[in-house]
């Protein structure tokens, strides 16, 4: 992650993150948070580290006047929102990174809908709870809209926050029709909403995937409320946009040159308050590690010991696979169960008093196999290269990265 800094419409400095994949990335996303909102809200974090897992950039900034960014929220508007994720388009396209896909929240999505069309590069949208009419908004000014009429703006409470609303920024949602954006869109479009979001209303999802043409997806989030404070919805909702994204953008990774090593696993911690991790092999091979419950993890993934057991069964069965069909021998299916246990040097035949770790190999082979082709397999399944290294000593080499 580093600081990515540039003007926006009005000519104000506005502040963004630019969370970056290991390696070169593969593409770059731009998100637009919700109205009032800014670039750090929960869910904007968690959807941007599971994108760049899969090599995909993510710059969050904050909007003219919001957050880091310069400028009196007071001065701006629908228009200037979108002018200014234009401006994020063009500035990252300076560096050699433009936006092949825009994701929006609430009203930011309702002006990335509006800017996307503009967009050249842009190949894909997602929108989260986005209104179909922006001038949905102005139900969150309550009384104060005659007050902003008769003096020209007002000062409002949004989520326990003072912010200035001005009759321009009423007048502009107001006088937006996102309808022509949405059918003139020509862009893959994602729509998330949840059925119980209380703040925009499941029909503008409704409206907004009837209005674009295909291709098109609609996917609800279920009991999350608008802002998806719960992390198991930002997961969700990270892994379905990661899911689809990787259809309509091109996220194919060089090739290793020839006896380059098998390559880097990445294991990012997704929560900081528990134990859940992201773990991706490449763009396309992600899963989650956790701890049960009971040792203060979420129980959302395999443990860390869970991992080894299955790379240990994985490679198992890859072997005697390997080995049966070069022999052309009749076996039909092969399984493995693998636990793991920490159990005295003794009992498990080796001398010494200290504990070590055992993993007990339960293997299936199906098919008819005569007696000493069995045996042969379970010969052979000793030799997979996971069991010699666990069998043998390995030295971990730990380097710290940057300062």
């Amino acid at each position: 992650m580093k600081p990515f800094t540039f003007k926006g419409m009005q000519g104000h400095q506005l502040a963004g993150r630019l969370d970056m994949p290991q390696g070169k990335p593969l593409a770059t996303a731009l998100f637009a948070h919700c109205f009032t909102c800014t670039k750090d809200i929960a869910a904007a974090r968690r959807i941007a580290q599971r994108l760049t897992t899969m090599g995909i950039a993510v710059l969050r900034f904050d909007f003219t006047g919001l957050g880091h960014s310069d400028g009196e929220f007071e001065n701006t508007h629908f228009t200037s929102n979108v002018g200014d994720l234009k401006a994020a388009a063009e500035a990252l396209a300076a560096q050699d990174m433009a936006p092949a896909l825009m994701i929006g929240h609430s009203l930011g999505g309702a002006a990335v809908l509006k800017a996307a069309g503009d967009i050249d590069s842009v190949k894909a949208v997602v929108t989260i709870g986005a209104p179909f009419d922006p001038g949905h908004v102005t139900h969150n000014f309550g009384d104060a809209l005659d007050e902003i009429a008769a003096r020209g703006k007002a000062e409002v409470s949004l989520a326990g926050r003072p912010f200035t609303i001005s009759r321009d920024f009423v007048e502009d949602v107001n006088a937006t029709n996102l309808e022509p954006a949405i059918a003139n869109l020509k862009k893959a479009l994602l729509i998330l909403h949840a059925p119980k979001d209380t703040t925009v209303s499941i029909d503008n999802a409704a409206a907004i995937f009837m209005a674009a043409k295909h291709p098109k997806s609609f996917v609800t989030l279920d009991t999350a409320d608008h802002l998806v404070t719960d992390p198991c919805d930002a997961e969700y909702a990270a892994d379905v946009i990661a899911t689809w994204v990787s259809r309509y953008v091109p996220l194919k990774p060089p090739a290793p040159p020839i006896g380059a090593p098998e390559g880097i696993v990445r294991v990012a911690e997704a929560d900081p308050d528990g134990f859940l991790q992201d773990v991706n092999a490449g763009p396309f091979h992600h899963t989650l590690a956790d701890e049960p419950e009971a040792y203060g993890g979420t129980n959302r993934g395999m443990t860390p010991y869970g991992f080894l057991s299955a790379g240990l069964g994985a490679c198992t069965s890859m072997t005697i696979r390997m080995y049966a069909r070069r022999k052309k021998w009749p076996l039909h299916h092969v399984s493995v169960d693998v636990s793991h246990d920490k159990v005295h040097a003794q009992d498990a035949g080796y001398a010494g008093t200290q504990n070590i770790d055992a993993f007990i190999r339960r293997i299936t082979l199906q098919g008819p196999l005569t007696l000493e082709q069995r045996e042969k397999l379970m010969e052979i399944a000793d030799k997979c290269p996971v069991h010699r290294t666990l069998e043998r000593s390995s030295k971990v080499i730990t380097e710290l990265v940057g300062a």
